[in-house]
């Protein structure tokens, strides 16, 4: 074996170790368990796979599925639009832009349970409570207080706002980047052929921020989905199952209902298709980028 080969090889084998017992042996692990009817306190039973068979034919695993597409799809929509929207702000701003980029970044750094915590506050039922109805009670637009958390769409638009708030820094961030480093010459030339601001902003802005528009959705897209602490905290998936998403129900049948091989199955359903859409995504960057 030539010498550099050796040593590239015991400079990386320390890596190999970490990526295999942190990534490879957990998620091995994982698939073992979702073949299992392992139980707690009773040993693994190997059953194929029975556990996707039946959260196939599950209709509260459906409806959770539905659950987690409305709530990672309203998110991430509502983190695009006002991501895009603060970025333009901030891109005509001079003075103060750093404190507004700071200010603005308050969501993305403060712990997601705070976030939870606070939001559930704000929908709160009772006036003496809940920002949002003592608010409209004592402008006098309520005569009572809204249940805002008690129905199913209340829930599930309360915790997609609450994502969708600790989120949209991020998004309107790496859009500011991405505008900055676009040429004003482009703007210039636009300008020159008589294209008004929306046209600037379709044929120049828009182009130029195609590639961090599809990191950032990808990336969203795959925290989004797994989040758990917003809707356990805000709702533990309630009213009924109206807010159970895939991470809160892996957690409510692997602990709750003690049974970790359906549990687990629940939490690893959707790898196959974040493993294509990434695959997806990463081929079309390399793509246009060559």
């Amino acid at each position: 074996m030539p010498k550099d080969t050796l040593a590239a090889f015991l400079f990386l084998l320390p890596l190999f170790i970490l990526v295999v017992a942190l990534i490879a042996y957990p998620f091995y692990r994982a698939l073992w368990l979702s073949l299992t009817d392992k139980l707690v306190g009773y040993p693994e039973r190997f059953v194929g796979l029975q556990n996707y068979i039946y959260l196939l034919n599950d209709d509260t695993f459906r409806e959770v599925v539905r659950n987690t597409m409305v709530f990672t799809v309203g998110s991430v929509a509502a983190k695009v639009l006002t991501g895009l929207a603060m970025a333009l702000v901030l891109n005509h701003v001079w003075r103060w832009r750093n404190f507004f980029r700071g200010l603005f970044l308050l969501p993305w750094i403060t712990s997601s349970v705070i976030i939870a915590l606070t939001w559930r506050w704000m929908f709160d039922s009772f006036p003496g409570r809940g920002f949002f109805n003592s608010v409209l009670i004592d402008l006098g637009l309520l005569s009572g207080p809204i249940a805002f958390m008690a129905s199913p769409e209340g829930a599930m638009l309360a915790v997609i706002v609450a994502n969708w708030w600790r989120g949209f820094p991020f998004f309107g961030v790496s859009y500011l980047a991405g505008m900055q480093a676009i040429s004003l010459e482009l703007y210039d030339a636009a300008a020159v052929d008589g294209a008004g601001p929306w046209q600037r902003f379709w044929h120049v802005t828009l182009p130029g921020l195609k590639h961090v528009m599809v990191v950032t959705v990808v990336l969203s897209l795959i925290l989004t989905i797994n989040d758990f602490n917003i809707i356990y905290v805000m709702t533990r998936g309630g009213p009924g199952t109206a807010t159970q998403v895939l991470a809160t129900y892996s957690y409510e049948v692997a602990f709750n209902q003690l049974r970790w091989g359906r549990g687990v199955t629940v939490s690893i359903f959707l790898v196959p298709l974040l493993v294509v859409g990434i695959a997806l995504v990463s081929r079309y960057l390399l793509r246009e980028r060559n």
